[in-house]
C-alpha cells in the first residue's frame, strides 16, 4: 500500500490551495496518509528559504500576484493580506497533531479548516477559541486544544528536522514512501500520475 508523508504549515497559503485534493488522490490509490505540521519559517531557515517579508520585493510583488491567480484558477477565496499573518503557528499545529492521534474525526478537513481560516476567513489560528472551533467543526471534541501539549510540541519538532532530513524546504511538500517528493499544491497532479505509473 503506497504511503505519503504530508509536511505542511498552517500558515501557508499554498497549503490553502492545495485544499483537500491530495487526499482524493490517496484515496484513488489507497495510499496512506500521515499529516506532519511544522514551522514553516524555521523549514526556510534550515533549508535555505527566505520568509516572505524578507524577500526582494520583486519576489513579494510576484508572489502576490501568483497567489491571486493560483486562488482565482482552484476557485477558493483568499485575502492576499490576513488579519493575522503572520501568527503564532503553534496551536494548530498541535491541534492537528492530537486529533490525529486520537482519530474519529475529519481530519483533511480539519487541517483545511484551520488554512481557510487564515486566508478567507480572517481568524487567528493561534485564538484558543478558534482551534476549538475549527476542531468540533470537522467532528473532533474541542478538548483536544488541551491535550497532549507537550507530546505536541515534541512531535512537531521532530517533523521540522524529519523534514530537513528527507528533503524537504516549503509546504505543501509531499513524500511517498519510495522517496518521491512533490512541492507544492500544483504537483499534485503530478502525484497522481506517479501513482498510475506514469511519472
Amino acid at each position: 500500500m503506497p504511503h505519503i508523508d504530508y509536511y505542511f504549515a498552517t500558515l501557508s497559503p499554498y497549503t490553502y490551495m492545495a485544499g483537500t485534493r491530495m487526499e482524493a488522490v490517496a484515496a484513488k490509490h489507497g495510499a496512506t496518509i500521515r499529516y506532519k505540521p511544522l514551522s514553516i519559517m524555521d523549514l526556510f531557515a534550515r533549508t535555505g528559504g527566505t520568509p516572505p517579508p524578507q524577500r526582494h520585493i520583486n519576489r513579494q510583488e510576484w508572489r502576490l500576484q501568483e497567489m491571486r491567480r493560483s486562488a482565482k484558477k482552484l476557485g477558493l477565496p483568499m485575502n492576499l493580506k490576513p488579519a493575522h499573518w503572520p501568527t503564532n503557528p503553534a496551536p494548530s499545529s498541535y491541534a492537528i497533531i492530537a486529533a490525529q492521534n486520537e482519530g474519529g474525526g475529519d481530519l483533511a478537513g480539519l487541517v483545511h479548516g484551520f488554512v481557510r481560516a487564515v486566508w478567507a476567513e480572517e481568524k487567528d489560528v493561534a485564538d484558543d477559541a478558534v482551534v476549538r472551533e475549527v476542531l468540533e467543526a470537522h467532528g473532533f471534541d474541542a478538548s483536544l486544544a488541551d491535550k497532549g501539549m507537550l507530546a505536541g510540541a515534541e512531535e512537531y519538532g521532530a517533523n521540522l528536522e524529519e523534514a530537513v532530513e528527507k528533503g524537504a524546504f516549503g509546504a505543501p511538500f509531499y513524500i511517498t514512501d519510495t522517496d518521491e517528493r512533490f512541492w507544492g499544491q500544483d504537483k499534485i497532479d503530478d502525484l497522481d500520475l506517479f501513482f498510475q505509473g506514469k511519472l
